[in-house]
C-alpha cells in the first residue's frame, strides 16, 4: 500500500510524463492541484510523526503513573480496608452520587454526615450498632 507522499509523488510522476503544458488554463489548475496534494502529504506525515511520538510518551507517562500508584498504595488487591492495628471498626459506604467506596470509623458516623472525597456530595447516615461487614469479607463487632 502506497502512503499519501509516494502516491503525490507518483502524480507528479504522471504529470511529468505527460509533459503537462503549464502554460494552458488546465495545465494551470492541475500542477496546482498536484503542488498543494505534496504540501497536504507532507504535512499529513510530520503529523503521523507527532502522534507516534506522542503516544510513546504517553505509554511512557501511563507506565511510571502504574508504578507511582504501586510504590504509593500497594497491591490493592491483597490488602485489607480494616488494617489489623486498628482498634476501631471501619464500616463500607457507597456514595449514591458517583459510587466511591468510602471506608469510615466510629467517630466519623457519629458526627452524621461527611462530604464523599471523590465527587463532594454531602452523605448523611444514622449508625446502627451491630455486627457489620466492611466489604472485605471480614466481619467487625464492638
Amino acid at each position: 500500500m502506497m502512503t499519501i507522499t509516494e502516491k503525490v509523488a507518483y502524480l507528479k510522476g504522471l504529470a511529468e510524463g505527460m509533459k503537462m503544458d503549464s502554460s494552458t488554463n488546465e495545465g494551470k489548475l492541475l500542477l496546482a492541484i498536484i503542488d498543494t496534494l505534496d504540501d497536504v502529504a507532507l504535512t499529513v506525515s510530520d503529523l503521523e510523526d507527532t502522534v507516534a511520538e506522542l503516544s510513546a510518551q504517553v505509554d511512557e507517562i501511563d507506565d511510571d503513573l502504574g508504578s507511582v500508584e504501586e510504590d504509593l498504595y500497594g497491591d490493592e488487591d491483597d490488602e485489607c480496608c480494616c488494617d489489623d492495628e486498628m482498634e476501631d471498626t471501619l464500616y463500607e459506604v457507597e456514595c449514591p452520587s458517583c459510587g466511591d467506596i468510602i471506608c469510615l470509623d466510629e467517630e466519623m458516623l457519629d458526627e452524621g454526615e461527611i462530604d464523599c472525597p471523590n465527587c463532594g456530595e454531602k452523605l448523611e447516615f444514622d449508625f446502627e450498632d451491630g455486627d457489620e461487614p466492611c466489604g472485605c469479607g471480614h466481619h467487625h463487632e464492638d
